[in-house]
């Protein structure tokens, strides 16, 4: 098989299993949100409900396809798609386990966070492409609040990246390996004041990035009702949901990978149980940001902004000095 067939096919592969577990990750947090709400959820499609996200899908892909009769067509239709690429493109670079992944890039770190952010484009297409003003204003609130959060979001990612010395997450994960003391792993959430006050400010930026409860004022259904994407219905509508989905686990994957040790613990040496405490570990940080979701109230948009401008922009780019400054300490080496 020559070099572009096999990664041709591990591309294939990866997106199908991205697909696959985005399908289910929504099912978890409905499963997830009823327990905390005390109430049934999904149950009665198959076994306890585990037919529900086929049977949505299958839903949306027969339900009718309805265009705006005064929707600007080209850019209406192309939203979707783009802002689907870049969601699921993030996973190109993340390696699951030591040589599985599709590439290990020596950038791999700045290639996630550029790539993650042109989600943007698609979103602002869909509220401007839609030609109605409450998907317009979603628009321009995700623009905004997006932007916003950026910014801290990269600043608090390159603090494990600056400790590590390197924008290769695999070397990153190896960098996380032994363990303080025999007891305490190495892994940059347990780095002293640092790591834990960068994985906050990287919580918080990935709930407001993600548009999650308490910073999803851009589709506050008293407002919005269901914001830039109100006008698409049927499978435009399920892209975009894909999207957003697949957006949530790889910013997922990444926290897991550059706090929490990636696929480090117990039998990792196994490719296989490495990719599976890996998926564990950004199961854990998606039902964190879920919990945070059904937990709060949303905050005024003045709030949310704020939250940004005054505190985790200067928090984050202190933090990421500190970092830097500790580890020219040492002699260029942060762990």
């Amino acid at each position: 098989m020559t070099p572009l067939a096999h990664d041709a096919l591990v591309g294939f592969i990866v997106l199908n299993v991205v697909i696959g577990m985005v399908t289910y990750v929504t099912l978890l947090e409905r499963k997830f949100a009823a327990r905390m709400q005390s109430r049934i959820g999904p149950y009665y499609v198959g076994p306890h409900g585990l037919l529900q996200p086929i049977a949505d899908a299958i839903k949306l892909f027969i339900k009718e396809d309805v265009v705006p009769r005064a929707a600007d067509r080209w850019v209406y239709n192309l939203a979707p798609i783009v802002f689907l690429l870049p969601c699921v493109l993030i996973f190109a670079t993340l390696p699951f386990a030591p040589g599985l992944g599709v590439a290990d890039l020596n950038i791999g770190v700045l290639f996630f966070l550029a790539v993650s952010s042109l989600e943007i484009v698609g979103l602002f297409m869909g509220g401007w492409g839609s030609n109605n003003k409450y998907a317009l204003l979603s628009a321009m609130r995700a623009v905004n609040q997006i932007i916003s959060y950026d910014l801290p979001f990269v600043f608090a990612a390159f603090v494990p990246v600056v400790l590590a010395g390197s924008l290769q997450m695999s070397v990153i994960v190896t960098a996380q390996q032994g363990a303080w003391l025999g007891i305490v792993p190495k892994w940059f959430v347990f780095y002293p004041v640092i790591g834990q006050l960068a994985f906050v400010a990287f919580l918080i930026a990935t709930l407001a990035a993600e548009n999650r409860v308490p910073f999803d004022i851009l589709e506050a259904e008293s407002e919005l009702v269901a914001g830039f994407r109100v006008e698409y219905s049927g499978m435009k509508f399920a892209l975009i949901q894909l999207g957003e989905y697949a957006h949530m686990i790889g910013t997922s994957f990444l926290a897991a990978l550059l706090f929490l040790g990636g696929w480090l613990g117990p039998g990792s040496d196994h490719v296989l149980v490495g990719a599976l405490w890996f998926l564990l570990k950004a199961m854990f940080i998606f039902l964190v940001v879920t919990w945070v979701r059904w937990s709060f109230v949303r905050i005024r948009a003045d709030q949310i902004l704020a939250i940004s401008w005054k505190l985790l922009m200067p928090a984050s780019i202190v933090l990421l000095l500190a970092a830097a400054f500790w580890v020219a300490a040492r002699g260029g080496h942060g762990v």
